[in-house]
């Protein structure tokens, strides 16, 4: 059963930088592309960044590119998200997923193609 919690998250102002975790088990995390995804109240789910199995392709919403970055350690079962320049409109609950992929070079930017949702991590961004 796929397992994933995240943390990390928190109060900051803005400017300031935060750096999510997630930490998988009850699968092999290296087949999995791995997803960071936010939701605000009213909100539909986005996905924020998302990386392939191997680590070679990475995918970043057009609202955090140049400010967040993506990467995993698979060893481990560990996903991370950088974030930094945080503005008051990254607010949100961050919520990691992963995608078992057959492709593992391969990015899936649809929200159905992810599982294992966490509880999330709340990041709220001060301006």
């Amino acid at each position: 059963q796929v397992q994933l919690a995240e943390s990390g998250g928190g109060l900051v102002q803005a400017g300031d930088s935060l750096r999510l975790s997630c930490a998988a088990s009850g699968l092999t995390f290296s087949k999995y592309a791995m997803g960071w995804f936010r939701q605000v109240p009213g909100k539909e789910r986005e996905l924020v960044s998302g990386i392939s199995a191997i680590g070679n392709a990475v995918h970043y919403a057009d609202s955090v590119k140049g400010r967040f970055t993506i990467s995993r350690d698979s060893a481990k079962g560990m996903g991370y998200l950088q974030m930094n320049s945080l503005k008051p409109e990254d607010t949100a609950v961050y919520y990691c997923a992963v995608s078992l992929q057959s492709d593992r070079w391969l990015v899936p930017t649809n929200l159905g193609s992810y599982e294992g949702w966490g509880q999330g991590t709340q990041v709220t961004v001060s301006s």
